[in-house]
C-alpha cells in the first residue's frame, strides 16, 4: 500500500473500505471491504429494560470530542489490537481536521468508557470503542445513536457485526445494499457536534419516547 495520507484515508471510507493492521506492532497496512458488513439502523437501537434503568440511575457523564486521544488509547489497549502506530496518528490527523470524533464515558474524573469513528456527509463511521466499567459502552453506545440521529445522520457503519452489537439492534447486510446506503449518505450532510449535550438520563428519556 502507498504512504496512508489522511485524505486518501477518506477516499477509502468514500467508496466503502477502511484499514487495519494485523496487530500494534505490525508497520503494514491493509485495506478490508468486508461480504457482509455490520451497521446500526438508527431506528432500531435497542435498550433493555436492564439498560434503561441502569442509564436512568448512573453518575456516569458523557462529552464530546473532548479527550479523542485518550479514546484511541483506550481502544488499543488491549492483548490484540489493529490500532498501530501509523493508524493512530492518521486518526489525530483526521480529528485535527473535523472528520473523527469521539465520545467519552467519564465517572467523575476518570475516564471509563468511550467510542471514536469517522464521518463523511451523513456517514458515521464507528472504529472501536472500550469500556472499563460495567454498562459503559452500552451506555456510549445509546447516547451515539441519540446523537447521530439528532445530527442527520442516515448511516452507522459497525463494520463487523458482533454479539455485542447484535444484541443493540445492529444487523448485516450485503455489500452491495451497504454501497447504496454508503452512496445515498454522501449526498446529504450532517453534524456530530451540532447536537445539544445529552445525559444518559435525556437519552433513554427520548428512546422511550421513539420506541
Amino acid at each position: 500500500m502507498p504512504d496512508l495520507t489522511p485524505e486518501l484515508l477518506l477516499r477509502g471510507y468514500a467508496i466503502g473500505v477502511f484499514p487495519m493492521a494485523e496487530h500494534r506492532d505490525d508497520p503494514e497496512i491493509f485495506w478490508v471491504d468486508p461480504r457482509q458488513r455490520g451497521i446500526f439502523p438508527l431506528d432500531s437501537f435497542h435498550i433493555s429494560r436492564s439498560l434503561a434503568r441502569a442509564m436512568r440511575r448512573t453518575e456516569f457523564t458523557i462529552t464530546v470530542n473532548t479527550a479523542f486521544s485518550d479514546v484511541v488509547e483506550g481502544c488499543a489497549d488491549r492483548a490484540e489490537t489493529w490500532i498501530n502506530e501509523q493508524i493512530f496518528t492518521l486518526y489525530l490527523d483526521l480529528h485535527a481536521r473535523g472528520s473523527a470524533h469521539s465520545l467519552e464515558v467519564w465517572e467523575g474524573p476518570e475516564l471509563v468508557g468511550g467510542v471514536y469513528g469517522v464521518t463523511l456527509g451523513s456517514a458515521f463511521f464507528g472504529e472501536s470503542m472500550f469500556s472499563r466499567r460495567t454498562n459503559a459502552s452500552k451506555i456510549a453506545l445509546a447516547c451515539l445513536v441519540d446523537r447521530l440521529r439528532r445530527g442527520g445522520f442516515t448511516l452507522f457503519d459497525t463494520q463487523f457485526l458482533t454479539d455485542h452489537l447484535a444484541s443493540l439492534g445492529a444487523v448485516e447486510i450485503p455489500r452491495a445494499a451497504y454501497q447504496k446506503l454508503l452512496d445515498d449518505a454522501q449526498q446529504h450532510s450532517a453534524s456530530f457536534v451540532a447536537p445539544a449535550p445529552a445525559t444518559p438520563q435525556d437519552v433513554v428519556q427520548r428512546m422511550a419516547q421513539i420506541s
